[in-house]
Protein backbone atom coordinates (compact mmCIF):
# COMPACT_ATOMS: atom_id res chain seq x y z
CA UNK A 1 0.00 0.00 0.00
CA UNK A 2 1.32 3.55 -0.65
CA UNK A 3 1.66 5.94 2.26
CA UNK A 4 1.47 8.93 1.21
CA UNK A 5 2.56 11.98 2.95
CA UNK A 6 2.42 16.28 3.10
CA UNK A 7 5.59 16.96 5.10
CA UNK A 8 5.63 18.82 7.95
CA UNK A 9 7.41 21.93 7.67
CA UNK A 10 7.04 22.40 3.84
CA UNK A 11 4.33 24.52 2.35
CA UNK A 12 1.20 22.43 2.08
CA UNK A 13 0.84 21.67 -1.44
CA UNK A 14 -2.37 22.46 -3.68
CA UNK A 15 -4.15 18.58 -4.11
CA UNK A 16 -0.86 16.50 -3.92
CA UNK A 17 1.29 15.68 -1.74
CA UNK A 18 5.07 15.64 -0.86
CA UNK A 19 6.38 12.21 -0.76
CA UNK A 20 4.99 8.76 -1.55
CA UNK A 21 5.93 5.65 -0.16
CA UNK A 22 5.32 2.34 -1.38
CA UNK A 23 6.19 -0.67 1.01
CA UNK A 24 4.40 -3.90 -0.97
CA UNK A 25 4.57 -7.50 -2.14
CA UNK A 26 2.24 -5.76 -5.22
CA UNK A 27 4.04 -4.29 -8.57
CA UNK A 28 4.64 -0.74 -9.81
CA UNK A 29 3.34 -0.17 -13.08
CA UNK A 30 5.59 2.89 -15.11
CA UNK A 31 3.25 4.38 -17.41
CA UNK A 32 4.36 6.46 -20.53
CA UNK A 33 3.18 9.65 -21.46
CA UNK A 34 -1.04 9.68 -21.99
CA UNK A 35 -0.96 12.51 -24.71
CA UNK A 36 -4.19 13.78 -26.46
CA UNK A 37 -4.63 11.34 -28.99
CA UNK A 38 -7.96 9.61 -29.84
CA UNK A 39 -7.97 5.97 -31.00
CA UNK A 40 -7.36 6.30 -34.40
CA UNK A 41 -3.97 8.67 -33.38
CA UNK A 42 -6.11 12.12 -34.34
CA UNK A 43 -5.34 15.28 -31.86
CA UNK A 44 -8.18 15.89 -29.75
CA UNK A 45 -8.70 19.54 -29.30
CA UNK A 46 -6.34 21.53 -30.97
CA UNK A 47 -5.06 25.02 -29.33
CA UNK A 48 -7.83 23.99 -26.22
CA UNK A 49 -5.91 23.23 -23.37
CA UNK A 50 -8.79 22.05 -21.41
CA UNK A 51 -10.30 19.35 -24.04
CA UNK A 52 -6.35 17.93 -24.49
CA UNK A 53 -6.15 17.25 -20.98
CA UNK A 54 -9.83 15.52 -20.63
CA UNK A 55 -8.36 13.52 -23.86
CA UNK A 56 -5.06 12.89 -22.06
CA UNK A 57 -6.81 11.69 -18.56
CA UNK A 58 -9.56 9.75 -20.61
CA UNK A 59 -6.47 7.62 -22.25
CA UNK A 60 -4.18 7.56 -18.85
CA UNK A 61 -7.99 6.00 -17.60
CA UNK A 62 -7.69 3.17 -19.89
CA UNK A 63 -4.09 2.64 -19.57
CA UNK A 64 -4.39 2.60 -15.87
CA UNK A 65 -7.72 0.05 -16.36
CA UNK A 66 -5.76 -2.27 -18.58
CA UNK A 67 -3.51 -3.01 -15.47
CA UNK A 68 -6.46 -3.34 -13.49
CA UNK A 69 -5.79 0.24 -11.90
CA UNK A 70 -7.33 3.31 -10.90
CA UNK A 71 -6.16 7.08 -10.55
CA UNK A 72 -6.25 6.22 -6.38
CA UNK A 73 -3.63 3.68 -7.10
CA UNK A 74 -1.73 6.35 -9.13
CA UNK A 75 1.16 7.47 -6.98
CA UNK A 76 3.07 9.89 -8.93
CA UNK A 77 2.55 11.92 -11.86
CA UNK A 78 4.51 14.77 -14.01
CA UNK A 79 2.04 17.14 -15.78
CA UNK A 80 3.95 18.61 -19.11
CA UNK A 81 1.61 21.83 -20.42
CA UNK A 82 2.77 23.58 -23.16
CA UNK A 83 2.80 27.27 -21.70
CA UNK A 84 4.77 30.01 -20.31
CA UNK A 85 1.74 31.57 -18.50
CA UNK A 86 1.22 30.12 -14.91
CA UNK A 87 -2.38 30.37 -15.20
CA UNK A 88 -2.39 28.12 -18.19
CA UNK A 89 -0.47 25.59 -16.00
CA UNK A 90 -3.89 26.37 -13.31
CA UNK A 91 -6.25 25.38 -15.83
CA UNK A 92 -4.68 21.91 -16.90
CA UNK A 93 -4.10 21.63 -12.99
CA UNK A 94 -7.74 22.40 -12.22
CA UNK A 95 -8.98 19.71 -15.13
CA UNK A 96 -6.62 17.34 -13.68
CA UNK A 97 -8.29 17.35 -10.15
CA UNK A 98 -11.34 17.20 -11.12
CA UNK A 99 -10.09 13.78 -13.29
CA UNK A 100 -9.63 12.59 -9.86
CA UNK A 101 -5.93 12.38 -10.00
CA UNK A 102 -5.61 14.65 -6.79
CA UNK A 103 -7.23 11.58 -4.89
CA UNK A 104 -4.67 9.75 -2.89
CA UNK A 105 -3.21 12.10 -3.07
CA UNK A 106 -0.43 11.09 -5.02
CA UNK A 107 2.67 13.44 -5.60
CA UNK A 108 3.19 15.13 -8.77
CA UNK A 109 4.99 18.10 -10.58
CA UNK A 110 3.74 20.54 -13.12
CA UNK A 111 5.58 21.64 -15.65
CA UNK A 112 5.60 24.04 -18.22
CA UNK A 113 7.50 23.27 -21.66
CA UNK A 114 8.09 24.69 -25.29
CA UNK A 115 7.55 21.72 -27.17
CA UNK A 116 6.37 18.13 -27.20
CA UNK A 117 6.24 15.49 -29.00
CA UNK A 118 3.19 15.37 -31.93
CA UNK A 119 2.66 18.37 -33.54
CA UNK A 120 -0.20 20.57 -31.53
CA UNK A 121 0.33 18.59 -28.72
CA UNK A 122 -0.22 20.87 -25.35
CA UNK A 123 -0.44 18.61 -22.90
CA UNK A 124 1.11 14.95 -21.33
CA UNK A 125 1.02 13.16 -18.12
CA UNK A 126 3.43 10.53 -17.34
CA UNK A 127 2.47 8.21 -14.40
CA UNK A 128 4.04 5.72 -11.63
CA UNK A 129 0.78 3.38 -10.40
CA UNK A 130 0.51 0.89 -7.44
CA UNK A 131 -0.93 -2.38 -9.24
CA UNK A 132 -3.39 -4.21 -7.00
Amino acid sequence: MAHRMTVPGLFPPPDYAHTAVVETDRRLAFLAGAVPLDSDGKLVGRGDLVAQTEQVLANLDTALGALGCGTADVVATTVYVVATDPADLSRVWEVVRAGGLSLGPHTSTLLGVSCLGYSGQLVEITAVAEVP
